[in-house]
């Protein structure tokens, strides 16, 4: 499957007709994390999409290839009912098999390094090992 190709299997039919009005109207935090994900961090096998349908879920930054999605939280993440559809949102994210790093409006405004550093650890911990062993040998494989 290509970069630019998600499963159909992954696409909700709501979250596919909001996300080009997402990708439209992108906070200032989003607009400046977009920026530096594509020219500050484009290490191979990591090309960013931005606002992706997932299921019934639109990811605010998605890494097709390191199934990793970054999200971009507002104020509004804060009360107690987003917070409770984050957590269901966050479930339905990691049982597709995807990791998730969420970051605030104030850190990406404030402490962009950090959060830039944050986002390269990630992306190198998901690098899939060019030559895995065919016996699984190492510690995970053995009896």
């Amino acid at each position: 499957m290509a970069w630019n190709q998600t499963s159909a299997k992954y696409v909700g039919g709501k979250a596919k007709a909001f996300a080009p009005k997402l990708r439209r109207t992108m906070t200032e935090p989003e607009k400046r994390l977009w920026w530096h994900l594509r020219a500050r961090l484009p290490l191979e096998g990591t090309h960013f999409r931005r606002q992706v349908p997932i299921g019934p879920y639109v990811a605010d930054f998605f890494c097709l290839g390191r199934r990793l999605i970054i999200e971009v939280d507002g104020h509004q993440h804060g009360t107690d009912e987003a917070l409770a559809y984050d957590a269901r949102r966050d479930a339905y994210l990691k049982r597709g098999g995807f990791s998730l790093l969420r970051f605030s409006n104030r850190e990406i405004m404030t402490e962009l390094e950090v959060v830039l550093d944050t986002v390269h650890a990630a992306l190198v911990a998901a690098t899939p090992t060019p030559c895995p062993s065919p016996q699984g040998g190492g510690e995970f494989g053995k009896a």
